[in-house]
């Protein structure tokens, strides 16, 4: 069975609920940050030198990072499903979305998340983490402005692994800047699939 090493507050969520989506049995090993330095526990070490989540094993194979999780969960059981055909252009944008998640996209809200807690000292920073923000937020929520997903006519893995950064973005544009982002996450909160994401590893 394979194991979703789960850390609170996390892009864990993002293996839970695909691996629902392949209708794949699971087991969920949770830990908890520390509530002062909100570091990972040194338990996690034992899965993984880097001490990082999410981590799956399955089998003998440890996959941290989770676009090459989402990866190879799709490679080895998709059957087809939650990727485009390699040879098609939809591919392509496929593989560019999955990994512009983390590549790019989601610099600037870390950025924002750990300035905002140096208070007058991060204040030179916010400027260009906010043109930053807006920048990657803006680019984003026009490319769901005619769809409803962000590759083709169907859920894939790259809707998958982009959620962290949708949900992230409305959480700190509050103002409705952002209305296709919005939409997208109540669109895959409603997925059974995502629920009993939810229902199994909480919120």
């Amino acid at each position: 069975m394979i194991e979703v090493h789960h850390l609170n507050e996390s892009r864990s969520r993002r293996i839970t609920w695909l691996l629902e989506e392949l209708g794949l049995e699971y087991k969920i090993i949770k830990y908890q940050r520390d509530p002062k330095t909100r570091l990972a526990p040194p338990e996690l070490l034992k899965i993984h030198p880097l001490g990082k989540a999410p981590v799956i094993k399955d089998g003998d194979e440890v996959i941290f990072e989770s676009g090459a999780v989402v990866e190879y969960l799709i490679r080895r059981y998709g059957k087809g499903r939650l990727a485009p055909a390699p040879d098609t252009s939809d591919y392509n944008r496929y593989i560019e979305f999955l990994h512009y998640a983390e590549g790019s996209a989601m610099l600037p809200l870390m950025l924002k998340f750990y300035t905002s807690r140096l208070g007058d000292a991060g204040e030179p920073l916010k400027p260009r983490i906010a043109s930053e923000m807006h920048n990657h937020l803006g680019f984003l929520n026009e490319q769901l402005a005619n769809r409803d997903y962000f590759v083709g006519n169907a859920l894939t893995g790259a809707d998958v692994q982009l959620i962290f950064v949708t949900q992230f973005a409305v959480k700190f544009s509050p103002d409705g800047s952002y209305p296709h982002l919005a939409a997208f996450n109540q669109r895959m909160a409603a997925r059974p699939a995502y629920q009993r994401a939810i229902e199994k590893g909480g919120e």
